[in-house]
């Protein structure tokens, strides 16, 4: 498990996935908001490949975000897009309604940012967002993302177009939040 100082990161566990799936991705509005296709109903019982974690897909790392302090699952964080050629990826985290606006969200961003540097050896994380997800934006800007650009209409969410915003981090500008991050189990 990768720790931080509030949540740790850790492999998906199979009852994991009934509670993600109620929580998150069976909410139709924040679903449509974080993913970047449209919302479907998914079987009970059936492999949702949000949910359900391909070990095989080099290019895609799913943890599920645990609180330390008890072990709590608050929520879902993925490193997707992992380009090992030009040493990048794309960082995606949901948190459980009833776990945002403690300050989880900055913190996942922190243990993401050093699995993605220090483990994965890469260059540049980058975070996409709706323009008006001020939550995400300010944990990515506190962790030292810096705003590269906004994609005008980019979305389509819910029956209107919007805006994203494109975040970076380069290695060379990261500063850890912790010494060090631990990677017990």
């Amino acid at each position: 498990m990768l720790k931080g100082k509030t949540v740790g990161l850790r492999g998906r566990h199979e009852d994991d996935i009934p509670i993600l799936r109620a929580e998150l991705y069976d909410d139709v509005v924040y679903s449509s908001r974080s993913e970047s296709r449209p919302w479907r109903p998914i079987t009970p019982g059936a492999k949702d490949p949000r949910l359900v974690v391909d070990d095989t897909d080099q290019g895609h790392v799913t943890f599920s975000v645990v609180e330390l302090a008890g072990g709590t699952l608050v929520g879902s964080a993925t490193l997707w897009g992992i380009d090992n050629h030009h040493r990048s990826a794309h960082i995606g985290l949901g948190l459980l309604p009833s776990c945002r606006g403690k300050g989880y969200g900055t913190d996942v961003v922190a243990v993401l940012c050093h699995y993605g540097f220090v483990v994965r050896g890469l260059q540049r994380l980058q975070i996409e967002t709706l323009a008006d997800n001020a939550a995400m934006l300010r944990s990515a800007e506190r962790n030292g993302f810096v705003r590269e650009g906004v994609l005008r209409s980019s979305a389509w969410v819910l029956g209107e177009f919007m805006d994203e915003v494109l975040l970076g981090l380069l290695v060379h500008d990261w500063t850890p939040r912790y010494g060090r991050v631990d990677h017990s189990r």
